[in-house]
């Protein structure tokens, strides 16, 4: 009998911690946004269910081709909380890549999401790069309606290949992924990052570390 007992009161232990350790899913139907407030808890609170509108779950503008003979030669358009307050909480998020002719986005991380690309026109180059110890790159070519995936937090870059204008929609596995441009992070920083460190690192002369840096 007392065999029986501990191996109940066990199970039921057992139950409990698997039923309390977590949330698997949101606590309400949706979290929509406040961006305007000044608290900031991990993201956004929510703003007063009565003020929702239909609005806050519809971005409007990802069919629209937007020019990207930029000094860069692409420009993204990113869905994030940002712009659809309505995300909040869900863990998604979505992107329009337009790229001019030959344009490259150089190697960056996005470093709260896995991205999943469909090329919807022309021809992109595509590559990541996994973390040491193997660092192994994997690229490929991909054309119109191919997809592929870029795991969380990987360097990655992407090139136009193909003879003209092309476009690409990405979807993301966070509301607001962000972006870590290597270039611009390494020698764009404010304030910088001391010359004589990156001298080190890159195995230069400071002069050369300063040269790269008034670029940025």
């Amino acid at each position: 009998m007392t065999s029986r007992f501990l191996f109940l009161f066990g199970l039921l232990l057992a139950t409990c911690s698997l039923a309390f350790a977590y949330d698997p899913s949101p606590l309400q139907d949706y979290c929509v946004a406040d961006l305007n407030s000044k608290v900031r808890v991990n993201g956004f609170v929510c703003k007063d269910p009565k003020v929702v509108t239909v609005e806050d779950f519809v971005y409007r503008g990802l069919n629209n081709r937007l020019n990207a003979s930029n000094v860069l030669g692409y420009y993204v358009t990113g869905v994030t909380v940002h712009q659809m307050p309505g995300l909040h909480t869900l863990g998604i998020a979505m992107a329009r890549v337009d790229f001019a002719p030959g344009s490259i986005i150089p190697p960056h991380t996005v470093p709260r999401a896995t991205q999943m690309m469909i090329v919807i026109e022309g021809s992109l180059e595509a590559g990541f790069v996994t973390a040491n110890p193997l660092e192994r790159l994997f690229t490929t070519v991909l054309h119109k309606g191919d997809v592929f995936v870029i795991p969380e937090g990987l360097v990655h870059y992407l090139k136009n290949v193909g003879h003209g204008y092309a476009y690409a929609i990405a979807a993301l596995s966070s509301e607001n992924p962000g972006v870590v441009s290597l270039a611009n992070d390494v020698f764009g920083s404010n304030p910088r990052i001391p010359a004589d460190i990156l001298a080190n690192y890159l195995r230069v002369d400071i002069k050369t570390i300063h040269r790269i840096q008034s670029k940025f």
